[in-house]
């Protein structure tokens, strides 16, 4: 994602850092691996939170918190009971990730020094909850005693709030920062407050239920009486706000939110009585309403089912995590990248994750472009590299971000996003034939288009290519984005513009979708104009891309149109796309599927062999299963079924090995092992969406699964099932105003396809 190094002086004369450059500017430092301890992820809206197994946050250095807008709202969480941190029973966050649930228990506890133990471990048992909804942590601390005797305890919560920019916890310095205040606000509240130099003040309010015995400024603690076999519970809830200064007061919602404000959702406690019942309601009404709002995004979506109960188990996660990283916008969900350090609309994410879940969900899709393009750049900004008719790249809202100590407050930096929004116009109107959304964003995908041809292809010469704006911006704009990603055979760095590979892939599918998209709309002649256009581009791409002698495309063209001979994954786009000759498919296919290239667990980004080959890098060796997503649809497209199962088989296996069956964003490439999983990457994000759609993108390819609403079929071209699927099981899946039930049955190489239910008209058909 967003890893660059630090800016040569002629920015534009170079997209790509000098040799001797090795500090990438935005890099996420790593003292310690997210794979040391594991860490429990939420998500609602515009907040997020990183939690240790035990709920709390920021007991060891780490990215643990509370985060709101790109800021870390709560950066000390910790519970203790009797002064000692309890024993861990057992942490898991729910199946749909509505909530994380943890089972405590005391430690043996001495009073006093030099007594026997007072209290012997395992009689209290504790139990926590905790969930976000609408930039609310809620945290129930439920006790029981299961002693035949009454006990009397300590229980105290003690926290901090350093509203720490996003970047900062990433690991960049800063020289100023605004004022931090603290100040106990009530009898059981605790109110922090910050006011940055972006003149906005960010404000955690810190509520308590019952009323603490004692409070100060950074510690709860509560006196807990339990009877015999009796219950009692505490309540924590941190509020996040914040109020632009600048604009009298008015409080700024998070991005794109419709939803009310934080503080005014739900009832406050009632501060006279010290009973827990105000905020005991609270977190049941939130509680409530935070299941309903999960059942509802996922409500009418196409589900699946198989014989294989690990594979339903990796499905189910996937879904829960996608719909726990969408975030409602004005213009509908939009899912956000990744936590914990990409929990915003990134362009390329959203874009690639609507694709691959459109049979699953078209409206993602919808929300993606609808999204995009109220946010597509109308004017020449170096600053945030944008030209009229760029689709952004990501957004931020973070202090930093709105100062302009980093360029991504709405930043355009990337040279695929543009071409893969006009490429998913094309996929989603064929699926669903919604002339509305099309015609609404019509002109935004002709934008996108002028774009391509005036400001994407830099020199004239038919390719796209990239070079920054800003010496603050990302050095290398494709989807690997280190800053040592694109490299000639002999390992040197290659200087721009730089044409990509899978870029002008994107392009040709662009013009083929627009194409259809103009005739659609009535507009012949500019059909058959980027029919040509595509076709020019197809030609020229395999002269200048296709290499024999390492049999594929070549990963990219520098700036005096050499080509970096370099075997990469990038070349599987090509197949995805399309732009490929058929013949070239094959060798393109060897090539990714040997031993340099797939592991077991599945194609690595970068061959073994290759000058900057480094299993452990984040983009040059290692895998990442939305990338594997992409290259097995090519795979498919091509007739090359086997290929693409054995893509599918590994990612599964590899999925087997990661806690709840998540794929995370990458591991390393390492050679698959006997009886050992995947080599985890240290600062890997999950859940990620595009991670999260892989599976679904698997499915489909093996399936052969097309989706038509202007011949009102839905196809299954060629289908195979790898070996560890007997059945698939799937249900409501649409098409128009049709709904069916499908059952697929592997017999050996063979599938056949039974139709359970259907509602509508539309034709199910099975090409062999």
């Amino acid at each position: 994602m967003v890893e660059t190094v630090r800016a040569p002086a002629h920015p534009t004369a170079s997209a790509a850092p000098s040799d001797d450059e090795h500090l990438p500017q935005y890099h996420i430092e790593a003292q310690t691996s997210l794979v040391e301890r594991p860490l429990r992820s939420l998500k609602h809206g515009d907040a997020f939170a990183v939690l240790d197994s035990y709920g709390d946050i920021g007991v060891f250095p780490g990215p643990e918190g509370l985060y709101f807008q790109d800021t870390r709202f709560l950066s000390r969480l910790e519970l203790t009971v009797e002064g000692q941190r309890p024993l861990l029973l057992g942490s898991v966050i729910q199946d749909d990730n509505g909530a994380l649930s943890v089972d405590l228990t005391t430690p043996d506890i001495r009073l006093d020094a030099g007594d026997e133990t007072s209290i012997p471990r395992e009689i209290i048992a504790l139990e926590r909850t905790k969930f976000l909804f609408r930039g609310t942590c809620y945290d129930r601390i439920g006790l029981r005693n299961y002693d035949t005797k009454p006990r009397h305890l300590r229980v105290a919560v003690t926290f901090d709030a350093d509203f720490r920019d996003l970047f900062e916890v990433r690991g960049t310095n800063r020289t100023e920062r605004g004022r931090r205040s603290v100040e106990v606000s009530g009898p059981a509240e605790v109110t922090f407050r910050y006011v940055g130099l972006d003149a906005r003040s960010r404000t955690t309010r810190m509520h308590f239920g019952p009323r603490p015995a004692r409070l100060e400024p950074n510690r709860a603690e509560f006196e807990v009486r339990l009877a015999a076999g009796g219950r009692a519970s505490v309540f924590v809830r941190a509020v996040c706000d914040t109020v632009d200064l600048s604009r009298e007061g008015v409080a700024v919602a998070a991005v794109g939110s419709a939803l009310p404000p934080t503080s005014a959702a739900y009832p406050k406690p009632r501060r006279d009585d010290g009973h827990p019942k105000g905020e005991g309601m609270a977190f049941a009404l939130a509680y409530r309403d935070a299941r309903r709002d999960l059942r509802a995004a996922t409500d009418g979506i196409t589900t699946i089912e198989s014989s294989n109960d690990q594979f339903n188990e990796a499905a189910c996660r996937a879904t829960a995590d996608l719909y726990m990283l969408a975030s409602r916008t004005p213009q509908g969900i939009y899912p956000y990248a990744g936590i914990p350090w990409y929990s915003t609309v990134f362009g390329r994410d959203g874009i690639i994750t609507a694709m691959m879940t459109l049979w699953i969900d078209p409206n993602i899709a919808k929300g993606v472009l609808r999204h995009l393009a109220a946010t597509q750049a109308t004017t020449i900004d170096p600053a945030a590299d944008a030209q009229p008719g760029k689709i952004l790249h990501e957004t931020r809202n973070g202090e930093m971000a709105i100062l302009g100590e980093v360029p991504f407050r709405l930043y355009y930096g990337t040279i695929d996003a543009t071409p893969l929004f006009v490429m998913l116009a094309g996929q989603y109107y064929e699926q669903t034939g919604d002339r509305a959304t099309i015609a609404e964003i019509w002109p935004n995908v002709l934008a996108a288009l002028a774009w391509i041809d005036r400001y994407g292809d830099r020199d004239g010469d038919g390719f796209v290519e990239y070079a920054r704006e800003t010496d603050k911006g990302l050095a290398n704009q494709g989807w690997k984005d280190s800053h040592d990603s694109i490299f000639h055979a002999d390992g040197r760095m290659a200087h721009g513009p730089i044409a990509l590979c899978e870029v002008q892939g994107y392009v040709y599918a662009a013009k083929r979708g627009a194409a259809k998209l103009a005739l659609a709309l009535g507009d012949a002649a500019l059909s058959e104009r980027l029919k040509a256009e595509s076709e020019r581009l197809r030609q020229a791409f395999d002269a200048a891309f296709f290499l024999p002698e390492i049999g594929t495309y070549a990963l990219a063209l520098d700036g005096e149109k050499r080509p970096c001979a370099v075997r990469s994954s990038n070349a599987g786009h090509a197949l995805f796309t399309g732009i490929a000759f058929p013949e070239r498919a094959e060798s393109v296919a060897a090539v990714l599927m040997s031993r340099d290239g797939f592991n077991g667990w599945g194609v690595r980004t970068i061959a073994v062999g290759e000058a900057r080959y480094n299993p452990m890098s984040y983009h040059n060796g290692s895998i990442w299963p939305h990338d594997n997503a992409l290259v097995a649809l090519g795979l498919a497209r091509y007739g090359l079924k086997a290929e693409a199962a054995r893509v599918f088989e590994g990612q599964h296996g590899a999925s087997l090995y990661q806690e709840g069956r998540r794929l995370p964003e990458l591991f390393c490439g390492f050679i698959q092992r006997k009886q050992r999983g995947p080599t985890n990457y240290p600062v890997a994000c999950s859940p990620q969406a595009w991670a999260a759609a892989a599976p679904f993108a698997f499915l489909a390819a093996c399936l052969g699964l097309e989706l038509r609403h202007d011949r009102n079929r839905i196809r299954f071209r060629d289908p195979i099932l790898p070996a560890f699927l007997d059945d698939v099981l799937i249900r409501n899946l649409r098409l128009g105003g049709s709904r069916v039930d499908l059952l697929l049955h592997r017999h050996g190489p063979d599938v056949t396809v039974n139709v359970l239910r259907r509602s509508g008209d539309a034709q199910v058909v099975l090409l062999k």
